[in-house]
């Protein structure tokens, strides 16, 4: 066990599955008090149980305004104080453009640019100086990727908040910095409903378009998560580390 973030309160959204739930393992396993949230209360327990280390699982959606109340009342009742916030809960819906209904819009801003910016707004009274923020973003925010349109759009709007509160919060010690994963191996696959009968040829294909070779893991994008939460980027704030294997470059 290393101990980088050892006494530090960290907070995760969407902490259930995929790159929210091993930074949360990580971060653990880095000493860290660990704080997921989810929408589903079964998965919410599995991800407490997987992560150990005294985890703590609070139900709720950040599409919600009064989850984010209600948390920053529980966060700071429990430990009066957060060093790590990281906004990783989202969700996506790959539509042709002239094709997106109002409520497919609707979901996907409220959950991924709305609840983000709302969870930052009540959790700033509890960072501690010296804490961080990461924003979990999307390649797509920058390369145009079919079917992606809206979900670029609630990606891009997350790196503006991020620019912008870097600056603003500069007096409060707190970096803000964004995470922006390429494609992630099963994670993505899932979302995208991807056939189990397609899935070789559709690994085939998206591992040529990376100039790694392949698609990313969920415990790669932790490491990169773990370096923004801790001291070891101490002075890099306002930033987008693309965790992509190259492909925001093809």
């Amino acid at each position: 066990m290393h101990n980088t973030l050892q006494g530090k309160v960290a907070v995760v959204t969407g902490g259930s599955s995929g790159i929210g739930l091993a930074s949360a393992r990580l971060f653990a396993t880095h000493g860290a008090q660990v704080v997921v949230t989810a929408r589903r209360q079964d998965m919410l327990d599995a991800a407490v149980r997987d992560i150990g280390h005294g985890a703590i699982g609070i139900r709720g959606d950040v599409a919600e305004l009064a989850h984010h109340a209600a948390l920053a009342r529980e966060l700071g009742l429990r430990f009066g104080r957060v060093d790590v916030y990281m906004a990783n809960a989202g969700m996506i819906r790959i539509n042709a453009s002239r094709e997106v209904t109002p409520e497919e819009f609707d979901a996907q801003f409220a959950t991924n640019t709305r609840g983000v910016f709302f969870g930052v707004q009540s959790v700033l009274p509890l960072m501690r100086r010296g804490g961080s923020i990461i924003l979990t973003s999307s390649l797509a925010a920058t390369k145009v990727l079919a079917g992606h349109a809206v979900y670029a759009g609630t990606k891009a709007a997350i790196a503006a908040f991020a620019r912008n509160w870097a600056l603003e919060l500069r007096s409060t010690g707190v970096r803000i910095n964004v995470l922006s994963p390429g494609p992630v191996e099963t994670a993505i696959l899932d979302k995208l409903g991807v056939p189990d009968a397609e899935r070789p040829a559709f690994l085939q294909s998206m591992a040529e378009a990376i100039p790694t070779g392949r698609m990313g893991t969920a415990e790669e994008l932790a490491r990169a998560a773990l370096f923004l939460a801790s001291d070891a980027s101490s002075f890099v704030n306002g930033i987008e580390l693309r965790a992509d294997g190259g492909m925001a470059l093809t």
